[in-house]
Order: C-alpha cells, then structure tokens, then sequence
C-alpha cells in the first residue's frame, strides 16, 4: 500500500505521517529527492532551495521525476508519502496501482497558528509572507512550479483537521480502516 499526502504548509500531515509510520509503513517524502540532490551540490537545504531545487529537478527530468525517484527507491514496499505538490507526482504514484492519495486540510488562521506554535526552522515568522508563500504554491506557472490546487482536487480521500490531534487521529482511523 502506498498513501500519499497533499495538503497546505501546516495542515497536519506530518501528524499523519507520524501516524501512519507507527502502523509500520515507510516514511518518505517528496522533497527526500530534492534534499539529495540540494546535498550533492553542497547546497542547504532551506524551504526556498527545496522550492527551487524542486523546480530544477522537474525542468530538467519532468514534472513527475520526484516521485519517481521515491518509487525507486521503495521497490514495493508499504509506504506513506509526504509532499506531494504536483499533479504529475500523483499519476507517477499512481503507476504503482496501490496508490492513495489524501488531502489534509485545514482553514488558514488555524495553519498560521499551528506554524507559529511548531516554530520549525523556514517557516515564515510573519502572516503576510505566510499568504504570499500561499499563494505562490496554489498554482503553477509552469509543469515544474508547486501547483496544490490542482495536486488537491486529485486526492481520493479528504481529512478536514479543524479539531485536535486525537480528532485528527480518530479520522485517519476510520479512513485506515476502509482501506
């Protein structure tokens, strides 16, 4: 089984990740292909050159080349997947038959204060470069930009997260248990 995860920045998918890690599926993540590559080019790997290294690696191996990278890498093995940003990702995933893919949502003023209360390292520290950074992920200008909207409306599954993380949990359950 291969989940995938969509969602905005600090809607609850590393909850999940997390979560469905501990019933034993791998966890990866898309940008796990962009920070290998950000290392071999001694580069750090901060949220814009993970944005930009991810843009880079579609111009030059196509819009689905990060998942594919991770499918590699997994050889078949049961696995969550995080950071999917691209339609062309999730028919790459899909190529594995066993895929599903979940949209984690979650409105903005609750995303801004969860960001805020995590406080990881790149996260905007003020709500105006929050939206901007919002809004430059929606939509792509091209194959190789983030495009979140439209990664969204392909999810099999959604996860509204407007509660707490038991909340949150109880939902993933029930979807687990569907599948």
């Amino acid at each position: 089984m291969l989940i995938g995860l969509t969602g905005r920045n600090a809607s609850g998918k590393s909850t999940l990740v997390s979560w469905f890690a501990a019933k034993g599926l791998v966890s990866v993540s898309c940008s796990d292909s962009i920070r290998s590559w950000l290392a071999k080019q001694g580069v750090e790997a901060t949220r814009e050159a993970l944005i930009e290294g991810g843009r880079e690696l579609r111009r030059e191996g196509g819009p689905g080349v990060l998942a594919e990278m991770l499918l590699e890498t997994l050889e078949g093995e049961d696995a969550v997947v995080d950071s999917i940003r691209t339609p062309a990702e999730v028919e790459a995933l899909r190529s594995r038959g066993d895929f599903v893919l979940i949209e984690v949502r979650a409105d903005e003023g609750q995303r801004w204060q969860r960001l805020q209360e995590r406080s990881r390292f790149g996260d905007p520290s003020d709500r105006d470069t929050f939206v901007a950074q919002e809004e430059a992920e929606a939509r792509a200008d091209d194959e190789a930009g983030q495009a979140l909207d439209a990664t969204a409306s392909m999810a099999d599954c959604l996860v509204i997260n407007d509660g707490t993380i038991v909340d949150l949990e109880k939902k993933v359950e029930q979807i687990w248990s569907e599948l």
